[in-house]
């Protein structure tokens, strides 16, 4: 079946089928993508320097992207796009990891800051190996040697749940025919069934010789047809849609011509988690026309760079306030109303809202409120009286 699949891919084939369906792929996923990577510049954000303060910390750790932290520290996020990835795709498979864990084994092995962040565990840690491989080290060759690595890494203990497997290599006769089956024992239903491990080592080679070949195809379709390819040939007893998955980044990241993940593709994938299984055993069962499943992945792909835009766009805007409010520091008071104010606050501010958040006296609130609102910080919605309320300005807005 796999080598059906094959012959079609490098050759003319897929390019005829893609040719007859001129809607499937929009062009403006690449400005999109390539946007999403230059937005930072644009913005002149990534070498703001803060106090001791830090006032960026206003944003999650998990939310960090591509901007400086306090101590004129300077980082790129691989915090949200990294630890989503990392944290959705083993979701998928229904396994949950903590996603602190996940986000002190990136520190750890990126050389940043781990403060506050608890020890990783040893499968975190391989997972996260093995995403860091996959996204940093693009250019690299794919090989069985690597992806054997990778497999290792996500078994450290050799174990996948009470079962022993066969780890860092390819599944043997022994396993028996590697079938993704659902419903009760004794009436399973069987959704689709691997090559024959007779198969293995020749599916792989024709694999990974397309993979790592200059290609007509465009790199974001090639990054779909890698995830379900490698996923049909099912060449390990377990954790072959990790390394799908895995693999489908890397080719993204060779798309992108970046190390840095600005979106997670699983984080979207696993919205969708229903359809994503359907997709791939209808194109699975049926005679490998894999049309839908690569309309479905571009699909998923579009929503989730719209996640990653509205992220980016909220990050900006956060970091572009305090730039302009550090000029010159407000009290920890203000800073504490700013910082919720930023933080998904419900309506407007009202003298009462600020004394309660800030803890202290309304004539206090209402004196600090006339700073922020000579210095432009916020502005005073229309309304007199008791219905006077306040809202943050635009960092343009903002006077020093």
């Amino acid at each position: 079946m796999v080598s059906h699949f094959e012959a079609s891919v490098p050759g003319q084939g897929l390019l005829q089928l893609l040719g007859k369906t001129p809607n499937l792929f929009d062009q403006s996923l690449h400005h999109r993508r390539s946007a999403l990577v230059r937005n930072l510049d644009q913005h002149h954000i990534p070498r703001l320097t803060l106090d001791e303060r830090g006032d960026i910390g206003v944003v999650e750790a998990g939310d960090q992207i591509a901007l400086p932290m306090a101590r004129n520290r300077t980082i790129l996020d691989l915090g949200r796009a990294l630890t989503d990835e990392v944290v959705k795709s083993s979701a998928i498979e229904g396994e949950h990891l903590d996603p602190a864990e996940v986000r002190s084994s990136i520190a750890r092995k990126l050389g940043l800051d781990v403060a506050g962040l608890p020890e990783p565990g040893r499968e975190v840690e391989g997972i996260v190996e093995m995403m860091l491989d996959a996204t940093r080290n693009f250019e690299a060759p794919l090989t069985a040697e690597r992806l054997s690595g990778w497999h290792a890494a996500l078994f450290p203990t050799g174990r996948s749940g009470m079962s022993r497997i066969k780890v860092g290599a390819w599944r043997t006769a022994e396993s028996g025919p590697m079938r993704v089956v659902s419903g009760p024992i004794g009436r399973e239903k069987i959704h689709y069934e691997a090559p024959s491990v007779e198969r293995l080592e020749g599916e792989m080679e024709s694999f990974l010789r397309w993979f790592n070949a200059p290609s007509e195809i465009d790199p974001v379709l090639k990054a779909a047809i890698a995830h379900f390819w490698f996923v049909t040939i099912h060449p390990f007893e377990d954790g072959n849609g990790r390394i799908a998955r895995a693999i489908a980044d890397m080719a993204l990241s060779q798309a992108d011509e970046t190390k840095e993940r600005f979106y997670s593709m699983s984080s979207g994938i696993e919205a969708e988690r229903r359809e994503y299984y359907i997709q791939l055993e209808s194109a699975q069962r049926g005679n490998l026309n894999i049309t839908e499943w690569l309309v479905w992945f571009l699909g998923c792909l579009d929503h989730t760079l719209d996640d990653a835009n509205e992220k980016l766009s909220s990050v900006l805007h956060k970091a572009r306030l305090w730039q302009q409010i550090n000029l010159k520091p407000v009290n920890d008071r203000q800073r504490t109303v700013i910082n919720r104010m930023l933080d998904n606050f419900k309506g407007h501010l009202t003298t009462s809202k600020y004394a309660k958040l800030a803890k202290c006296s309304n004539d206090t609130a209402l004196r600090d409120i006339r700073e922020l609102l000579g210095r432009g910080i916020v502005a005073k919605n229309p309304g007199r009286g008791r219905s006077t309320s306040y809202r943050l300005a635009e960092p343009d807005e903002v006077s020093a």
